[in-house]
């Protein structure tokens, strides 16, 4: 469902990271990972990065 750098992503967000961090691991835009992360959320049927951590990462609740 998710392409493999939306779960990258989600992985970095769920590290902690700022948009700006995860641009520079990446080597992208922050316009990018906003991009990414937009993605992920509509797939996701989402709108934030919490509800992201807990629907991809349940077990860390």
């Amino acid at each position: 469902m998710l392409t493999l750098r939306e779960r990258e992503i989600l992985e970095a967000v769920r590290e902690g990271l700022t948009n700006r961090q995860i641009s520079r691991r990446f080597e992208i835009t922050e316009a990018t990972v906003k991009r990414h992360l937009h993605n992920a959320y509509r797939k996701l049927g989402i709108s934030s990065r919490v509800q992201a951590l807990n629907k991809m990462f349940p077990e860390n609740r």
